[in-house]
């Protein structure tokens, strides 16, 4: 059967439309975006969901800002003028690293840890939210699928915490 090129092209932009790719992407920006719907309820008004990026990658102890941009895959200006954003506002300290005097060491202050409090929060009312939706079976088994398909995969730049096969709440 020969199609139109109209026929054609609708069945590119659903195949491009409904990937695996495309499908975990909007369930990803669902869940940032809740979480930082949360986080402005919370009073986090100068907050964007960049700087939730950079404290997914943050942890909390020191690391590099060259740490940081690679793990955010941006380049290291780019990190620095988000870091120099969020020591404005309170969230971080940039210190020199005593290793090597060129280098900044980023450190949470009491602010930016709170903040990591709630951001902690605001993901267990958005997984409590999912649960509810689609079921707390069904939620786990996507969790415990992703997480063996991420370490099948061996993502290099997840560190191991992230990638194990232990569920998160």
């Amino acid at each position: 059967m020969i199609r139109t090129v109209p026929e054609s092209s609708r069945e590119i932009a659903h195949g491009l439309s409904t990937n695996l790719a495309r499908l975990l992407r909007e369930l990803s920006m669902d869940f940032e975006r809740r979480i930082h719907r949360e986080l402005l309820l919370r009073g986090y008004s100068e907050i964007r969901p960049a700087h939730i990026a950079v404290f997914s990658h943050l942890g909390t102890g020191a690391v590099r800002v060259t740490e940081l941009a690679e793990h955010a895959r941006v380049t290291q200006q780019a990190m620095g003028k988000m870091l120099k954003e969020m020591e404005r506002l309170g969230y971080i300290r940039r210190d020199v690293d005593s290793g090597d005097k060129r280098a900044r060491k980023i450190r949470l202050t009491v602010l930016g840890t709170q903040l990591t409090i709630d951001c902690l929060e605001a993901h267990r009312k958005t997984h409590a939210y999912y649960a509810e939706k689609v079921g707390i079976e069904l939620l786990a088994q996507l969790d415990r699928d992703v997480r063996e398909t991420v370490s099948r995969l061996d993502l290099a730049d997840l560190p191991a915490s992230r990638a194990s096969t232990t569920a998160a709440p």
